[in-house]
């Protein structure tokens, strides 16, 4: 089998690690790792199966200068705008993890599990888009239900965890638990949520836009027709919430037809990389402390409507930076590896 020299941008943050780690556990055929960051991380190391590798600093001749074949990004989208170009130039395929190139018309969107036909395009800029977090997780548990029912319309809303904002986010939390133990959360600064998360549940994530919802919301209303291929009808509202790790959505799907929840939970069970966990007598559903680490999205508390039959509900949770970051990327090039050599 063909090796490829691999370069994962931003190899230093908290969804860069996460890739290295899943790379390792599903053997990705890595002939040469080369881990770039920005010069003030540069020279440090990150672990990769058992050994140290250097970080290098990323520059706009690396990807040549270290024959890159795949470029995983994810540094932020002002470092994907700039750099992306640089690695397709020099004859990578870039995997991007940031929202830049997402709704660009040649640029596919994709979920492996969802739309892996869309992989194909990737030679029209030589990029393909990782989805958003919150997204991903969703339109996994959703993807036999529109195939067996169709889907008319999706309300969701997402309990996302502070790792979604980064490293510093998480930190934040973290200081003020700290804090609130030590009597003076009052005196606890917040810079990266708007308002002190510990303790408190924030009904905003991302900019307000004009039409009400956040940049966040529109980003899943916009992605999931995207990766859908179909005229959804979507409204979200996207909250954090104080844990660290591990986003959770209720979703409430109204069908073209009318559905049988018994029948749905066995479709979704069937669907890859889904898990039902529903058995809610005995206090088994999913939760972010049961998916941390983990490669699959959970779902569970699925029921019908008291109202409608065309309609059901769920709970859906997944590993934020595994699922809805990392293992997406990851699950994206070995798929496109599997395209190219047929």
């Amino acid at each position: 089998m063909r090796k490829f020299n691999v370069a994962v941008v931003g190899a230093t943050g908290a969804v860069g690690e996460e890739m290295l780690r899943v790379m390792e556990e599903v053997e990705f055929p890595v002939a040469k790792l080369v881990p770039l960051a920005s010069a003030r991380s540069a020279g440090g190391t990150v672990e990769y199966k058992d050994e140290e590798v250097k970080v290098k600093e990323l520059t706009e001749t690396i990807f040549e200068e270290e024959e890159i074949d795949i470029a995983l990004f994810s540094a932020g989208g002002s470092v994907s705008a700039k750099f992306a170009p640089f690695a397709v130039e020099a004859g990578a395929v870039v995997i991007d993890n940031t929202s830049h190139f997402r709704m660009d018309p040649d640029v596919p969107l994709v979920v492996p599990e969802v739309n892996p036909e869309d992989i194909t395009k990737w030679r029209e800029k030589g990029i393909i888009a990782n989805p958003n977090c919150s997204t991903i997780q969703m339109v996994q548990a959703l993807k036999p239900i529109q195939e067996t029912y169709g889907i008319q319309r999706i309300d969701v809303s997402t309990y996302q965890a502070t790792s979604g904002a980064g490293k510093s986010a998480m930190d934040e939390l973290v200081r003020q638990m700290q804090d609130f133990f030590a009597f003076k959360l009052d005196e606890s600064e917040h810079r990266k949520f708007p308002h002190q998360i510990a303790l408190n549940v924030i009904p905003q994530i991302d900019v307000f836009m004009e039409n009400g919802f956040t940049k966040e919301e529109m980003k899943m209303v916009n992605e999931t027709n995207k990766i859908m291929h179909d005229a959804i009808e979507v409204a979200a509202t996207c909250v954090r919430v104080p844990t660290l790790r591990g986003h959770a959505e209720s979703v409430t799907v109204t069908c073209k037809k009318d559905v049988d929840p018994e029948a749905a939970k066995k479709i979704i069970s069937e669907g890859e990389n889904v898990v039902v966990l529903d058995d809610p007598e005995n206090g088994i559903y999913p939760m972010p402390t049961l998916c941390v680490e983990k490669n699959e999205t959970f779902v569970g508390r699925i029921r019908g409507d008291i109202y409608r039959p065309n309609i059901l509900h769920m709970f859906v949770v997944a590993d934020n930076l595994r699922v809805g970051a990392a293992t997406n990327a990851v699950r994206i090039a070995q798929k496109w590896i599997e395209m190219e050599s047929i």
